[in-house]
């Protein structure tokens, strides 16, 4: 018993480990493998970035004179023509104001001796009845002083007669003057009532409140029957065709943005694709998100796009420019890493990676390897270190 006690109590027996030699597990098999070169491939450079649309034209048409609002003909997705009336203010008041300057107008004419309508405001001073009637004063004052200078010299007229004669004289030509003065005065008047005229006229066209461009209404902000006061908004009127995408690109891509470069456009929830061309930079980069604001014209003829949806765009910056690439059947993505495998020495070799750009099958591939290294097509569930049998071309 004591004995078999001691045995119990002595060490266990080591595990087994299944491998007579205590060598670790058994090499990995050797496996055939498809490669190809990585080249260098012409591919296209864009800067992704993202914007939204606006409407090319966005006006809120208010109105220029105070009224009542007689009647507004546009209503939320009316289509409008440049032009075409969109709401009317009462004119009778303007009328009246019309009328009035009309006759302060013609008023000022006839103190010129002009007709009461008419357009041509052209005078002579010299006929008017004014100057007419100033300058005869004149002319008999003249004639008196020289009858009473003859008498005087005869010395039949006393010297108080004579200076009375030049007093008149004088006052007759002063009042020739004035009368010349107050015909540019008069003309002056006819000038200032021709433009209350006008301003009253146009006054009355401001009743009238028309569409400034092609465009869709897309806020109402009055009924008729409600009194405006001046500058009072009536509606919002956009224009649509084309849109206007606005997109700000990163200051780290601003260097190679310029005006004529293709963008590709496309939109949440739209499976089309659009495209365009840069048409407008701003001429500064934002202080404070560090962004270039860069537009372009995107055409909406058939109405489908709307101001406002969200856009994501690709600038290309160069069409064909060089790059390291490989198929993209040698990509290995999983859990947002991204490798792919070479072959060296007969053993697969991982190679963790950065990816760029993609185009007709390739991807490109940023550092990490150059033109010429086997890289393997299809590898599946490849192993790190694994054998591969001697690279062959891919079919």
């Amino acid at each position: 018993m004591a004995a078999a006690l001691l045995a119990g109590c002595g060490p266990a027996d080591p595990p087994k480990s299944g491998k007579k030699d205590g060598k670790s597990a058994a090499a990995l098999p050797s496996r055939e493998v498809r490669t190809l070169p990585a080249e260098i491939r012409p591919m296209e450079r864009a800067v992704s970035v993202i914007g939204s649309l606006a409407a090319i034209e966005h006006a809120t048409l208010s109105v220029k004179v105070s009224g009542r609002l007689q009647s507004l003909g546009v209503d939320i997705g009316t289509q409008v023509r440049k032009g075409e009336p969109v709401a009317q203010i009462e004119s009778v008041d303007y009328e009246l104001k019309l009328k009035s300057a009309e006759a302060l107008l013609a008023q000022a004419r006839a103190r010129l001796g002009l007709p009461l309508a008419g357009s041509d405001d052209t005078v002579n001073p010299e006929e008017t009845s004014t100057a007419r009637q100033a300058n005869a004063a004149v002319q008999e004052a003249l004639h008196q002083r020289d009858r009473i200078r003859e008498l005087s010299k005869r010395g039949i007229s006393p010297q108080t007669e004579m200076d009375t004669a030049d007093a008149n004289y004088t006052i007759a030509f002063n009042r020739h003057l004035e009368a010349f003065e107050e015909i540019r005065q008069r003309q002056g008047v006819l000038q200032q009532r021709r433009v209350e005229v006008e301003i009253a006229r146009q006054q009355l066209a401001d009743t009238k409140i028309t569409a400034p461009f092609d465009g869709i209404v897309q806020e109402r902000k009055a009924s008729p029957g409600e009194f405006l006061n001046t500058a009072a908004p009536i509606v919002t009127l956009v224009k649509v065709d084309p849109l206007r995408l606005r997109i700000e690109v990163p200051e780290r891509h601003t260097a190679g943005v310029r005006i004529g470069q293709k963008v590709r456009l496309t939109l949440e929830g739209d499976t089309n694709k659009y495209s365009s061309t840069v048409s407008r930079l701003s001429p500064a980069i934002s202080e404070g998100s560090r962004m270039l604001v860069v537009e372009a014209d995107i055409a909406n003829g058939t109405g489908a796009l709307r101001p406002g949806s969200f856009a994501r765009a690709d600038i290309v910056i160069a069409e064909q420019e060089p790059a390291t690439a490989v198929p993209k059947e040698a990509l290995i993505t999983f859990a947002g890493i991204e490798k792919i495998f070479l072959v060296k020495d007969g053993k697969a070799v991982e190679k963790n990676i950065t990816t760029g750009r993609r185009a007709n099958g390739f991807i490109e591939i940023i550092g990490g390897i150059k033109p010429g290294d086997p890289v393997v097509i299809q590898p599946g569930n490849l192993q790190n270190g694994q054998p591969v049998t001697k690279p062959r071309a891919f079919p």
